[in-house]
């Protein structure tokens, strides 16, 4: 993924306001922002714990890497909501923050392109950049219910 910022672009090192020479090289980030195919414009980036660029938590997670022409895995974990793919309201700003936050600390290691609120109030974070899982459900009150 390519990101790019602006003079408006927001800088977090968890929940404090940082500036952008926080972000060092390997860190593990979480960017807010419109996706345009593989190019995220950024409205925020917050640094997040741990320092590793999530590699290692998100392989004792089970996340598959992404490889191109390698098929993903038909299998899931926990509770998956009825819904069908497509379907819901694309979510912005906080809420859409905390329900990614929530998929990222359970299943690190993808980027998400977007949050949708599904019809029985739960969430969808589309993740990309990984082939494992491709879709994490967050409940109401962000906990995850479930990945595939």
């Amino acid at each position: 993924m390519t990101v790019t910022e602006s003079s408006s672009t927001t800088y977090k090192k968890g929940t404090q306001p940082a500036k952008e020479s926080a972000v060092k090289n390997g860190a593990s980030v979480l960017v807010l922002g419109t996706v345009d195919s593989a190019t995220v414009a950024a409205t925020q980036v917050v640094v997040q714990p741990g320092g590793d660029g999530g590699a290692a938590a998100a392989e004792a997670a089970g996340v598959v890497p992404f490889q191109q022409g390698t098929p993903s895995p038909a299998k899931s974990v926990g509770t998956i909501p009825d819904y069908t793919e497509g379907e819901g309201t694309i979510l912005s700003g906080t809420t859409a923050y905390k329900a990614t936050k929530a998929a990222q600390a359970v299943v690190p290691g993808g980027v998400a392109n977007r949050v949708v609120e599904l019809a029985g109030g739960e969430y969808e974070v589309h993740n990309v950049g990984v082939n494992w899982p491709h879709h994490v459900f967050v409940s109401k009150d962000f906990k995850v219910l479930g990945y595939n």
